[in-house]
């Protein structure tokens, strides 16, 4: 197994590792990313697919994908004007991840959610 970290003790700040799991660790990143996996979307359509994020926090989501490079933004001057978003080859270089991380969960979601409900329950004693 390759050394995720070579020479290194911990996650430093400026860790490469730390970086991504940053990126992966916000709520909507990965789910954005996971639905544009098929192709360009407006945002109406995103928002339609993922449910649940509001307008405000779809477009700070985009925002900040664009800023890491991970998507792309295409305006068209139509009337009224049209705007899409898809992966940039960086983005598309997610999914794989994206994809482990969805099979852990469908795997021991279960041992997770039954783990926090004990440390939830009232201890009695």
């Amino acid at each position: 197994m390759t050394e995720l970290f070579p020479g290194q003790g911990g996650f430093i700040a400026d860790c490469r590792a730390r970086l991504a799991f940053d990126l992966l660790s916000n709520t909507w990143n990965p789910v954005v990313v996971w639905v544009l996996r098929n192709g360009p979307l407006r945002p109406v359509e995103l928002q339609r697919r993922i449910g649940g994020i509001r307008t405000k926090v779809l477009a700070e989501t985009l925002r900040r994908l664009q800023q890491n490079g991970l998507v792309s933004r295409n305006s068209y001057r139509e009337a009224p004007p049209r705007v899409e978003y898809h992966l940039t080859e960086l983005g598309e270089s997610l999914l794989e991840p994206i994809e482990a991380l969805g099979a852990w969960a469908a795997r021991y979601g279960d041992e997770v959610v039954a783990a926090q409900e004990r440390a939830e329950r009232p201890r009695v004693g």
